[in-house]
């Protein structure tokens, strides 16, 4: 497969110009930023957005200025659960700002620039059965765009919401050299984590990318008549060796989470005392640790 530069000719669109200069741009966006941190998971379905949404929120509450990057172009999903779904962005000469929330953190997603809840993110092409040729390209250009062309201002965290799969990492780390470190989500369930491992795998060994550390999600329920802790899977799966080691905290799973995401309100700040907030500050909290942070 060619290149770009094995290319005769661009007919005038200077793509690798623009390509660079884009480039050039986020650079520079992320020279005021003290922390990058990307949070994936490899499979979907256990709260990875969730997570970011509240590890945002309790990283706001302790004093820090936060930014978060929604990289779920096709499955948008922060800006309802972070109560900005209805803001409207404010474009300048300079970049674009990004929506705030209630306690002050900073989004960009593509739901913001959808007109209707319904709307598919589509893609120019001859025809939408053809637009899977490029659309990892696109999904790319589409990310450096939300990082490079955003109004971020110094920030002491951003944080990047990754789409379900091991094939997303590579694409961020490629556009963040640097990038700071990896929270990994998982729940209790065997068949999850056997799918993150691999996420870890190519972390850690491939793309040399330093593994803050393992969050598991949904770990438990507090019973409301007894108060005991139960299992929400089964009680035999326990986190692997591997993950225990590295282990952020376990958060139990509380239906009000839920709610509070669908009504874009802060669960952590909503219900401080809950053990899930307690659970999510303590996270929040060894994340700023492994960088050296006070807290």
């Amino acid at each position: 497969m060619k290149t770009y530069t094995d290319l005769p000719s661009d007919a005038g669109s200077n793509i690798i110009g623009q390509v660079t200069a884009q480039a050039n741009r986020l650079q520079q966006r992320l020279t005021s930023v003290k922390h990058t941190v990307a949070v994936m998971s490899g499979k979907g379905g256990v709260g990875k957005s969730s997570l970011t949404a509240n590890l945002a929120a309790a990283l706001t509450l302790k004093g820090n200025t936060v930014g978060v990057v929604d990289a779920d172009i096709n499955g948008p999903t922060l800006a309802k659960m972070m109560g900005v779904r209805t803001a409207t962005l404010e474009y300048t000469p300079t970049g674009v700002k990004p929506a705030i929330t209630a306690l002050g953190t900073k989004l960009i997603s593509m739901d913001l620039l959808l007109a209707e809840d319904d709307a598919p993110v589509l893609w120019n092409a001859h025809s939408q059965k053809d637009a899977f040729t490029w659309r990892a390209t696109m999904e790319v250009g589409a990310l450096r765009e939300f990082i490079a062309d955003t109004e971020w201002g110094n920030l002491d965290y951003l944080l990047l919401d990754l789409p379900p799969g091991t094939d997303r990492l590579p694409n961020v780390a490629e556009l963040i050299p640097n990038l700071g470190g990896i929270v990994v989500v998982t729940i209790p369930s065997e068949v999850s984590q056997l799918i993150v491992k691999k996420s870890v795998t190519m972390a850690r060994d491939i793309l040399k990318v330093p593994i803050i550390g393992v969050v598991e999600n949904m770990a438990f329920y507090i019973c409301q008549h007894c108060g005991e802790e139960e299992p929400l899977f089964s009680a035999d799966e326990t986190p692997d060796t591997a993950f225990q080691q590295t282990l952020l905290g376990s958060i139990p799973f509380d239906p009000r989470l839920a709610h509070a995401n669908d009504n874009g309100t802060p669960y952590i700040d909503k219900y401080p005392d809950t053990p899930a907030s307690k659970a999510l500050v303590q996270v929040a909290k060894k994340i700023q640790d492994f960088f050296g942070e006070k807290t």
